[in-house]
This record gives structure tokens, C-alpha cells and sequence, in this order.
């Protein structure tokens, strides 16, 4: 893949961009139109994937908030339409890397040192490059180490990035202002947090400390006299990653195994730690030679505060979401039925959230759960596409947490559908007796 030689980090830089992508999506509409005159039955697919092509690429060069939001759009996928998200879903394994040179640059800027004087050997190559930073390999004492760079001036970068971002937002997702403010603050502090090394060095050491009893997940070791602000030096991960992994036409055995593992790993962290890893694409995760899963990134956690988890994980109970009782005064609690909202308000949010949590439960309430049948996911789309066209959502609905935890379960759906896996679902069920 071609190296990328600079990357915009003034404000100046980053805004002529977007600015310029701007006028690159105008002249497709204007194509798009004109076409349209002589062919009135064309559809918009040519005029997506075009579109798609020149912000992932614009995004792509960015880095940053700008490509972190183009991977979170593109496992929403019934948000999207799937131009947007077959080019949005390159930035989950492999972005444009950063060329050797400005790489030595942003080690020597953060570190104070050239990699040459602190490992044995590194290769200035990027293994990876995704939208925070990227990774190197390296040696040091005959350990092979997996070094993370951030991309320079990420982290400075991310407010006036999202504020950079929002008219995409709003002509992609349709969401109404305050919505969007919401989500965009949300993204925001876990950004902040994402791109804090510091942060992510401790927070992964801990969570890996918490988590070393579960079956079948191992993490890498980390070494935080080898970190610092911008970079981080961990063991090297032998392993593939999912796309390639099912390219090796694995057993349904060992499908069901990573399956548990992954569904372990996030239900434990969600109902024992009330704090989970809330990236769940599948760049973040690798199936080892021993055919476990190896967990690379703990850069996104978001923690459960205790009146979100209690109420929102009720519902998944059966006797709460059969009582319109108390699921009406959960539904309260977490702000999808608002206090001012008429009667026949209340009827239509409280039959359309059923419907919904209904749907989300399905895995939680059934001992074992199939993800490899279709019509379950078929479900969720067509559920999402129904809603998403209904005025009564076009206002704000919802605890702010919702973002992420919604993105880590159907992130975490999405993959055990992809391995076609089957898994007992009752191994770490919400504990609402606390």
C-alpha cells in the first residue's frame, strides 16, 4: 500500500480539507443530476460510491476523530448506505500508513529518541495503520515487541475535528442537532481518553489483570518504560486477524470456541467489571497459532454507571419486560419516555421500545444462541430502517450512554455472525441483584 508523506495538523490544514471534499461531493450531485435528465429511473449507487470514495479517502489522510468516526460508521450497518460502508470498513484493519520518515519524526518528537536507541532493531514498515496511530515491530533482548505511534497532532486535533465533521453527519445519519451534539460530546470524551497513552497502557494492564482467568483470551504484555504520551510497546501478537482467519475455512468447533471467548470476554467485563472494551471491530482482535482470541487494543472503555447498567439490563429480564409497569418506569429512567410526553406518546415509545429491546434480548434469554442464522440480523436492520424513517425519532431519545454500549453489543453481534458461531449465552448474566 502507497505511504502516506504528510499529514495535515494545523486547524487551517485539516478544515481546506474538509472544505475540499465538500466541493468534490457537490460536483458528484451535480454529475449525478445531470445524468439523471437523460436517464430519469437511475439510482443513487453510482452516486454513493463516489461519494463514499472521496470522504474515506479525504478521512483516510486525516486521521484522527475524522477516520475513528468512518470505522464506527461502518459497523452501523444499517445506518449506512453499503457504498459508505465497504469503503468505511478499510479503516477497521488497514488505513494508509504514514511513510518511514515522518514515522522517525513523531517517534523522536514523542520519545526524545530515535528507535535505533532504544530497540535492537525496528522496522520502519508499519505492520498496521488504523486511525489513531499505527504499529511497528520490533525487537528488543530477542522479544519481538509491537509498537503503537500515534499519528502527530491526533490528539490536539479532536474537537475542532468533530465540529469539522457534523455537516457529514447531519446530511449521513439525518439526526437532529441536539442528537448529534449529544453523540458528538459522547465520541468526544472517549476520543480524549483513546488517544492518551498513558491511560491506555494502565487501562490494559488492569483490564488484562481482570480478565487473565477467562478461557481462551490471552493479551499482550506491556511495558510501560517502553510508553509514554504518544507511544506504546507491547508483545508482538502472532495471529490473524478475523477476515483472514475465516479465509482459512476454520471447523464450526473452533468457530463456537472464538465465539465463547468473544462473548465471554464481553459479558464478563459488562456484568462483573461495569466497565467494558468498547471497540469491538474485528481489527482489535487476532485468533493466536494455539487458536485463542488475542486481544491487541484497550484504547476505548466505557464504564457503566449504575443508573444506566441496573435499569437497561433489567429490561433483558423477563418478568420486567412482560410488566408495561415497570418496563414504562425503566424506560423513564433512561430517558427514552420523556416526563412531558403526552398518553399516546407514551403507548407508541413504550410498544416501539419493546419491540426493540425484545430484539436485542433475544441472545440473553435463551441459553445457547445460534449467530449464524440470518433472520435474527434481518430483523435488526429492518427494525432500524423502520424507526430511522419515523418522525417521532427525529428527536433526541435516550441516556447518552447508549452510544457505546449499543455500539459494543451489536458491534460484538456482528462478529459472532460473521464466525457463524454458536455460544452459551448464560455464562455472565447481568447482575441485578447488587
Amino acid at each position: 500500500m502507497k505511504t502516506q508523506q504528510s499529514i495535515p495538523t494545523t486547524k487551517v490544514e485539516r478544515s481546506a480539507k474538509f472544505v475540499k471534499t465538500g466541493f468534490q461531493i457537490g460536483g458528484n450531485y451535480i454529475k449525478h443530476y445531470s445524468k439523471k435528465l437523460f436517464n430519469p429511473d437511475m439510482d443513487r449507487d453510482q452516486l454513493n460510491e463516489d461519494n463514499a470514495t472521496d470522504i474515506y479517502k479525504s478521512l483516510s489522510e486525516l486521521k484522527g476523530s475524522a477516520l475513528k468516526i468512518a470505522q464506527m460508521l461502518s459497523m452501523d450497518k444499517n445506518i449506512l448506505p453499503k457504498s459508505y460502508v465497504d469503503k468505511f470498513t478499510q479503516s477497521q484493519y488497514n488505513a494508509p500508513p504514514l511513510s518511514g520518515p515522518l514515522i522517525m519524526r513523531t517517534f523522536t518528537k514523542n520519545f526524545g529518541k530515535t528507535p535505533e536507541q532504544i530497540f535492537d532493531t525496528f522496522n520502519l514498515n508499519s505492520s498496521n495503520a488504523a486511525s489513531i496511530g499505527q504499529v511497528h515491530q520490533a525487537t528488543l533482548n530477542g522479544k519481538k515487541l509491537a509498537v503503537k505511534i500515534q499519528y502527530l497532532g491526533v490528539g490536539d486535533s479532536i474537537s475542532s475535528d468533530l465540529k469539522l465533521v457534523k455537516p457529514f453527519a447531519f446530511r449521513l445519519l439525518g439526526m437532529s442537532e441536539r442528537e448529534l451534539n449529544i453523540y458528538i460530546k459522547e465520541v468526544e470524551e472517549r476520543l480524549l481518553e483513546e488517544t492518551d497513552y498513558e491511560l491506555e497502557v494502565r487501562r490494559s494492564i488492569q483490564f488484562s489483570e481482570d480478565c487473565k482467568n477467562l478461557d481462551h483470551v490471552v493479551f499482550p504484555k506491556y511495558y510501560p518504560e517502553l510508553s509514554g504520551k504518544r507511544i506504546i510497546t507491547m508483545d508482538w501478537l502472532d495471529g490473524l486477524h478475523l477476515k483472514e482467519f475465516l479465509k482459512t475455512n476454520p471447523s464450526q468447533e473452533l468457530r463456537n470456541k472464538i465465539g465463547q471467548a468473544l462473548w465471554d470476554f464481553y459479558n464478563f467485563q459488562q456484568h462483573e467489571l461495569r466497565a467494558v472494551h468498547a471497540d469491538p471491530h474485528p481489527g482489535n482482535f487476532m485468533i493466536t497459532p494455539d487458536e485463542d482470541l488475542g486481544v491487541i487494543d484497550f484504547g476505548c472503555i466505557k464504564e457503566l454507571p449504575n443508573d444506566f447498567y441496573y435499569p437497561f439490563f433489567s429490561l433483558i429480564s423477563t418478568d420486567v419486560i412482560n410488566d408495561k409497569t415497570k418496563t414504562i418506569d425503566a424506560f423513564r429512567k433512561l430517558d427514552m419516555i420523556h416526563t412531558d410526553d403526552t398518553e399516546e406518546q407514551v403507548e407508541f415509545y413504550y410498544k416501539a421500545y419493546k419491540e426493540m429491546i425484545s430484539l436485542f434480548a433475544k441472545p440473553y434469554i435463551s441459553k445457547v444462541f445460534d449467530f449464524s442464522k440470518t433472520e435474527f440480523f434481518e430483523q435488526l436492520y429492518l427494525y432500524g430502517e423502520k424507526i430511522s424513517k419515523m418522525p417521532e425519532f427525529k428527536q433526541a431519545r435516550g441516556v447518552k450512554h447508549f452510544i457505546y454500549v449499543n455500539r459494543t453489543n451489536f458491534g460484538l453481534y456482528q462478529i459472532l455472525h460473521e464466525l457463524k458461531a454458536m455460544v452459551n449465552t448464560d455464562t455472565y448474566e447481568p447482575t441485578l441483584n447488587r
